[in-house]
This record gives structure tokens, C-alpha cells and sequence, in this order.
């Protein structure tokens, strides 16, 4: 769906954010993107959203060019970006007002927009709530808003860029739980975080360094791989232990590292005998 050929971008003062890119993004993986602050996680995402243009390579999406400016709204229409403070893409008085926007720009007719914007709610829980005004709703609630007003415009590919991070835990689990329902249903995800115990069901990670992609696959594989903490991230806490009792000769199946819940079951399925 998705392809970066050798991309490169450098900040304004001339620092590069990302340099020589190679990327492929099937249509329907759920893929993660880490990496510390400045390694270019964000830059990635707006090229990919065509908000950014590369100053070498290129970046196809469908086979249009992100460098041709005759194919850009249709590529924002098919790969939608949602930010870390949702409250920068409200435009509408009300949840309701703020779906229609997008739909509107696109000049849909009227009856459309409206089966849009019914679908959009549905999708992300909203419908109670299409009256009110997105400023006055949770953060939680408010990044379903932020949400729901890119489901509007049926793309196929979406980017979430730290969605979580300015969450109480709560809020950022059922918004999580939003996102991974619309993977399920078929929707390419790309998901920026610096939780790394969020990614744990991603079908792949890329790890980002100075504008470059440093390791690359499952999770699994790049949850072990030693090398990741020189690039300043830390092992969510269920995975260290796990490798920690590794070098002890207990193995815990990656498939039980998913939650604390079943990481005790575990546990005590080998030493309780359960």
C-alpha cells in the first residue's frame, strides 16, 4: 500500500531528520514506531500522510506520488494522522459539526456526509455524545473525537502519533482498544508511541535512530534484542523479567508476556503445577 524509496528530509537549519529511508507498508499490518525524542518517528508520519514532501526519494501511496500535487487530497483522504493533542483538529462547534468537516471539504453529497458521520460515531462509542461540544469532553473522549473525525473520510491507512501519552492509563487503554478494533476490521495502522508495552500484538516495529530505521520485526524479536537499549528505550517491565528468568532456565511463552494476567498464570502453571 505504502512506499518509501531512499527518503530523505532535513530540518530547516539544515539537520537531517531522515536519511535514506527504504520502506514498505503491506495494506492491513498493524506496525509500531519507537524511538527517542528527535529520532524522526513524527517526520515519518507526516511524509506518509503527504504533510511533508521528501527533499530526495520518494514516497508512493497507491502508486501516487506524494511530489505530485495533483494526487495530495487524495492521499490525505486515504491516509488519515491523529495527534498527540486532539484538541488541534477540532473545527466543529459540536462532535457532530467536527465529523462533517472532512466529508464536507470533499464535497460529498449532503445524504453522504450524514452516513459518514453515523458511521464514525459508531465506530469509536460517540454517539451519545454528537451534540456536545469536543472541548468539553475527556481527553479520552476527545482523541475518539479526533479519531472519528478522520474515520469520517473512509481512509484506509491511519497514523496515530503518541495518541496515549497525554492520557490517565484508563483513557489510553480504551482508546488503544478503539484502534486495534478498527485493525481487526481491516484498516492499515501505523502507531507511534514511546510505551513500548503497547505494541506488544503489533505484526512489526521499527525502531527509529537519528533518522534512520535501526532494527526492524516482530515484536518478539525486537523486545530481545540487546541492542535496544542504546537507542535509549527501556523494556516494558513483563518482557525484562522475562529475560531475566531466561538466563535462570524459566521460559515463559511469548504469548504470556501480553498482560500481567496471564504472565501469573504462568507462573503458576510451572511452579504450582495449576
Amino acid at each position: 500500500m505504502i512506499r518509501l524509496e531512499k527518503v530523505s528530509y532535513s530540518y530547516p537549519d539544515g539537520t537531517p531528520a531522515l536519511e535514506n529511508i527504504d520502506l514498505v507498508i503491506k495494506k492491513g499490518e498493524f506496525i509500531g514506531v519507537i524511538g527517542r525524542n528527535g529520532s524522526g518517528k513524527s517526520t515519518l508520519a507526516l511524509q506518509l500522510s503527504g504533510l511533508l514532501i521528501p527533499h530526495t526519494g520518494r514516497v508512493m501511496i497507491k502508486g501516487m506520488d506524494t511530489r505530485e500535487p495533483s494526487k495530495l487530497p487524495e492521499i490525505r483522504r486515504l491516509v488519515g494522522i491523529v495527534f498527540q493533542n486532539p484538541e488541534t483538529q477540532f473545527v466543529g462547534r459540536t462532535v457532530e459539526e467536527d465529523l462533517a468537516f472532512g466529508p464536507e471539504n470533499l464535497c460529498l453529497p449532503s445524504m453522504e456526509i450524514r452516513k459518514c458521520v453515523d458511521m464514525a460515531l459508531a465506530e469509536t462509542g460517540l454517539e451519545k455524545y454528537r451534540h456536545h461540544s469536543p472541548k468539553t469532553l475527556s481527553g479520552g473522549q476527545g482523541q475518539c473525537v479526533a479519531l472519528a473525525g478522520i474515520l469520517a473520510m473512509k481512509p484506509e491507512c491511519l497514523i496515530f502519533d503518541e495518541v496515549t501519552s497525554m492520557l490517565d492509563p484508563e483513557s489510553g487503554i480504551a482508546v488503544l482498544e478503539t484502534i486495534k478494533k478498527l485493525h481487526r476490521k481491516g484498516k492499515t495502522i501505523l502507531y507511534i508511541t514511546h510505551n513500548l508495552e503497547e505494541l506488544h500484538d503489533a505484526d512489526r516495529i521499527l525502531v527509529m535512530d537519528k533518522g534512520k530505521i535501526r532494527l526492524e520485526g516482530t515484536p518478539e524479536k525486537v523486545f530481545s534484542d540487546v541492542s535496544l537499549q542504546t537507542f535509549g528505550l527501556a523494556l516494558p517491565s513483563l518482557i525484562e523479567l522475562t529475560e531475566n528468568l531466561k538466563t535462570h532456565g524459566i521460559v515463559i511463552p511469548w504469548e504470556k508476556t501480553s498482560s500481567p494476567q496471564s504472565f501469573a498464570e504462568e507462573i503458576c502453571r510451572l511452579f504450582l503445577k495449576t
